[in-house]
Parts: structure tokens; sequence; C-alpha cells
């Protein structure tokens, strides 16, 4: 498991189908299992295999894709049912605009599951490694730091129902998706 730079902060991330990585996260974030993890992707391409879209879900998402939005939708088959939410069978998934991400995910040839890296009790994601490093340096791999992480969290969009719901306003624009 490691820390990543994004454009939207630090994220904590394990390889998709990694369970123990995935639960890593949950216990540095305080999460439980009701929490959206993220599937993380380098192209919008990649995304149908993830997630289950109709096309304006499709056209919405593309148009936004890279940047700092996290969609939350229905879970294909391809996502580890440990890693959707328990009860809606869905999960989150995201396309970074940010160099090093992007450089990292096609290094590894995979997606990461990821979450923002925002420790309990705190309003904003970690934004510097060295401090990531000294706070939480013995409980995850690696600090993958490019040295330019954004500072405000991804834009989360719920589009699993008939109208997009906003959970929580970050770098991305909500007025994309208010009809």
């Amino acid at each position: 498991m490691i820390a990543y730079a994004t454009d939207s902060g630090f994220a904590l991330g394990a390889l998709l189908g990694n369970h123990a990585g995935a639960d890593r996260i949950r216990e540095i974030r305080h999460l439980d299992d009701r929490h959206h993890l993220t599937v993380v992707v380098s192209e919008f391409a990649q995304l149908g295999r993830y997630v289950q879209m109709d096309n304006w879900v499709f056209r919405a998402i593309k148009a936004a894709t890279p940047g700092p939005y996290t969609f939350i939708l229905p879970a294909s088959r391809e996502v580890p049912r440990t890693m959707q939410h328990p009860k809606k069978r869905t999960i989150g998934v995201r396309v970074p605009a940010h160099t090093a991400a992007l450089a990292l995910l096609d290094r590894i040839g995979e997606p990461l599951v990821s979450s923002t890296l925002i420790l309990p009790g705190a309003e904003e994601p970690m934004a510097d490694g060295w401090q990531i490093n000294e706070e939480i340096g013995h409980l995850i791999d690696a600090v993958y730091d490019s040295g330019d992480a954004g500072r405000t969290p991804t834009t989360v969009v719920d589009l699993t129902g008939a109208e997009p719901e906003i959970l929580r306003q970050g770098g991305g624009d909500p007025e994309l998706f208010v009809p």
C-alpha cells in the first residue's frame, strides 16, 4: 500500500483486488465498509470495465475527466465484492489530472483501489510527502511524492439515482451535474 500524490491531495492506494490493502486503507482512515473506496484508472476508456454506465452518465463523466471528481456508480463484476459498498454494490471511480499519478498507473498497468488521504479528525487531504512519512510512514509501504499534490479533495458525485447527487463539494465544479 502506498500514499501517492494526485491533483486533489495525496491518496492511499493498493492494487485492485488486494483485500489486505483495502483493509489497511479503511483502518488508517477509520472508515467502515459503507464508505466508498475508489477505483483509480489512467484514462476514461478503462472505466467501463469497473462500473456500469448508461448513456447520459457516460457523457457526463467523459466531459468531466480527467479531473478532480469521484463518481459513485454500480460496480461491475471486475470489482471484488469486499471493495464495493456492501448493500448498494457501488464503487467510486476516478481519472486524475495529475502527471505523476497517471505515470504511476501506467507503470503498474492496473488500477488502484484508493481513498483520499484525509486522516481522522482532519478537514483536508494531506499534501506533503514528508509529513505523511512522519505521521503514517510506519503504516504504509511507500510514499510516492512528486512534490506537487493538490490541496482540495475531489468533488464526489453519486450517479446511481435518477438525478446526480453531490456528496462532497471539492475541487470539481458541481454545476456540471446540476439538472
